[in-house]
């Protein structure tokens, strides 16, 4: 940290700081407010980890946009407990996000259009999110 601030080492600093390529394709589709095939909240997403757990399968209740920054929360309901976990991105140890199911956008195939940018009344909605958790369940097997 020092030799930065004296101003040494700032373009290898930059270097590691960066997003690698496959974390700036999610940014630039998946995770970018303009693009049409951009994630919605009610999407399902599998998420896979260099480290335990994994993988993991949920529900996209929210998505924190802050550039390499940005990070998204999934809840799923586990042997009758609700377990939300929050990603990075641009986290080297994200390995894979996989749809599952994307949120509707304005009903008919894709499905019901989810109009809140953040989903945590499901917290309080036990009934809705084992709903959607077994028709996690039932598209994974």
């Amino acid at each position: 940290m020092d030799r930065i601030l004296k101003g040494k080492g700032l373009m290898a600093h930059i270097n590691q700081t960066l997003p690698s390529p496959q974390a700036k394709s999610l940014l630039d589709t998946l995770f970018n407010r303009s693009h049409p095939d951009r994630l919605l909240p009610g999407s399902v997403l599998s998420v896979t980890m260099q480290h335990a757990p994994t993988n993991f399968s949920g529900v996209l209740i929210g998505v924190r946009y802050k550039g390499p920054d940005t990070s998204f929360t999934l809840r799923n309901i586990i042997q009758r407990t609700g377990v939300e976990m929050t990603f990075m991105v641009c986290s080297p140890a994200l390995k894979d996000i996989k749809v599952v199911h994307r949120a509707g956008g304005g009903g008919g195939r894709q499905g019901r259009r989810i109009r809140r940018a953040k989903l945590f009344y499901l917290r309080d909605q036990p009934a809705k999110m084992t709903a959607i958790s077994t028709s996690i369940k039932r598209t994974q097997r």
